[in-house]
């Protein structure tokens, strides 16, 4: 994870790296684990110190944990003896880790990302955690902390929303109003074409943006448990249902800004800036192009637009970091200990007041000192009757790597080849999630 300058969570060039290299590595059965524990061995057994394995290699996320597990000390007696590892270097090699001598305690993802490896038996469940934390989040969170077997192995700490972002100034000039179903947002798109902006920025040199635009018109025309079999391999993709997707996606693909192929998400993100777009989809690290305050002040979000009212606009995208206790802590009294005390809103406070990037996890934090921006993605998150974790987070890596982002690609170039589109894409799924 890279820390913008001005604070949000950036997934650029380190969120490729870290797709393509999961895809040939973080699943690999075994191999040397490079990505050791503490000391190499993993063996510490000192009832005080509490081993952890940690992503957070850059300057920002590693100032702020150390403020917090210092304070855990002073609280508990037990030193959190951390083992920082580069933040890509950690993912690519993470499997290795987990099944030699990790550490007790390690940072990671929510969601399927987490599941995958509490399936293979490689983390420790926490339910005991819970019943102490469990008071504190919202049901949606508590929902991305459990396994498929209902146990909970995670601990959420921070999170950030996708939405729809747009110039509050640029709508109050034109008179437009914020669309809250599809209809109004066709109909947005098309009077912002009339009015000489682009309706939609729109930037996919990198192959992952357009991951966003997908579940977003998934889980709003076909709900979240869709989406989320639909991600675990478990849906096909030639159901009718994914089609209906691509042809809603298809529908608003004219209003999108050209030539996106050759375009990086920053550099789509200036036609927001300079007022030559009106409307970006895309997380609210989207903030961080906005570098002058009266900018960054005009700023503002809505939810993506309703599609089939079974659903409404109950699911938001919310990508969640946290924690994992792994297989077989040294200890594993420490180890929970650490756990509970990083579930409260007390530890989001120092973390926060160390990193202003992110939004808290839970429903408890001390949200004062948030921005309005802020404020708005904390509540977005909060009321989610349901929470994802983006494409790429929400299943396998190596899928969405190898055959999702150049099948989006595909199809963004070609919107009139779906059928053998989505064929091949059931094809090369099910050789995949084969082999787990």
């Amino acid at each position: 994870m890279r820390i913008s300058p001005s604070g949000l969570h950036l997934p650029g060039p380190s969120r490729r790296n870290v797709l393509r290299g999961a895809g040939s590595a973080a699943l690999l059965a075994g191999g040397i684990p490079l990505l050791s524990a503490c000391g190499g061995s993993g063996s510490s057994s000192d009832p005080k110190t509490v081993t952890l394995g940690s992503n957070g290699s850059d300057a920002v996320p590693k100032k702020a944990y150390a403020e917090m597990y210092a304070t855990f000390k002073k609280q508990s007696g037990i030193t959190v003896d951390v083992n920082t590892k580069d933040h890509n270097t950690f993912q690519e090699q993470i499997n290795s880790y987990l099944q030699g001598t990790p550490d007790d305690v390690f940072n990671w993802f929510a969601g399927y990302r987490m599941q995958f490896f509490a399936k293979k038996g490689l983390a420790t469940p926490i339910d005991e955690v819970w019943d102490k934390i469990g008071d504190g989040f919202p049901d949606a969170m508590k929902k991305l902390s459990k396994g498929e077997d209902g146990k909970y192995y995670f601990v959420p700490l921070d999170t950030y929303p996708w939405a729809i972002f747009y110039r509050k100034s640029l709508f109050q000039e034109k008179g437009y109003k914020v669309p809250t179903t599809w209809d109004d947002f066709v109909a947005l798109c098309k009077q912002m074409k009339k009015d000489g902006l682009v309706p939609i920025a729109f930037g996919d040199k990198d192959a992952w943006p357009a991951m966003g635009t997908f579940d977003q018109l998934n889980f709003r025309i076909n709900g979240y448990d869709f989406h989320v079999d639909l991600m675990g391999g478990k849906a096909e993709w030639t159901d009718p249902k994914v089609k209906a997707v691509f042809d809603h996606w298809a529908e608003i693909l004219p209003y999108h800004q050209d030539g996106f192929m050759g375009r990086t998400w920053q550099d789509a993100a200036q036609s927001l800036v300079s007022k030559k777009a009106g409307m970006y989809l895309l997380g609210s690290f989207v903030a961080q192009q906005f570098t002058n305050k009266a900018d960054l002040d005009d700023l503002d979000f809505f939810a993506f637009p309703e599609i089939n009212s079974a659903y409404g606009q109950d699911t938001v995208e919310a990508p969640t970091d946290g924690y994992m206790v792994s297989k077989a802590p040294k200890n594993k009294a420490g180890a929970f200990k650490l756990m509970e005390y990083l579930g409260t809103p007390d530890a989001e406070q120092i973390y926060l007041k160390a990193d202003s990037s992110v939004v808290a996890a839970s429903s408890k934090a001390d949200t004062s000192s948030y921005s309005a921006l802020q404020k708005k993605a904390y509540d977005m998150i909060s009321n989610a009757k349901s929470l994802t974790q983006f494409m790429d987070r929400d299943s396998r890596p190596d899928f969405t790597s190898t055959v999702m982002q150049p099948g989006l690609q595909k199809f963004l170039q070609n919107p009139k080849g779906v059928d053998s589109l989505l064929s091949s894409i059931e094809r090369q799924k099910k050789t995949i999630f084969a082999s787990e």
